[in-house]
């Protein structure tokens, strides 16, 4: 018991002793560092709330930026859906045009409606005398 006495009271000295320490080398730090007047500080407070405000509406003017482009990007992609719909319907629509306009196709129509083949076409010559209404002719030359 007694070496455990003799112990504690060189802990408190070496405790007091390690608080000079800090003490003084806390002093010699603080040397280095200007002392800042309160009007420095203010200014400096000032352009740091500055530069944060700043730097907040610059991030908003992204976020705005990149929230509009989002949505283009959303109209572009249903623009083209609705231009490949509108592309099959038209291929569609001349599908149906060309099966109507066949030959067979307009063939048996004219049949349907009654009308039959020419037995003796009659094929126009363009190059030989046009006749006018009042009867008087040219010719085509």
């Amino acid at each position: 018991m007694a070496a455990l006495n003799s112990i504690a009271p060189s802990r408190a000295s070496s405790r007091s002793s390690r608080v000079k320490l800090v003490e003084k080398s806390t002093g010699v730090l603080l040397k280095l560092v200007p002392s800042i007047s309160t009007k420095a500080q203010e200014t400096h407070r000032f352009f740091a709330i500055f530069v944060s405000i700043l730097t907040g509406i610059g991030f908003l003017v992204l976020l705005a930026i990149n929230i509009l482009l989002a949505q283009d990007a959303f109209t572009l992609s249903e623009l083209k859906t609705e231009a490949k719909i509108v592309a099959d319907q038209r291929e569609a629509i001349n599908r149906q045009i060309e099966a109507v306009s066949s030959p067979s196709a307009l063939a048996r129509q004219a049949k349907e409606l009654g009308m039959r083949p020419s037995e003796s076409p009659v094929f126009l010559n363009l190059d030989e005398t046009v006749k006018v209404a009042n009867g008087l002719g040219s010719k085509r030359g």
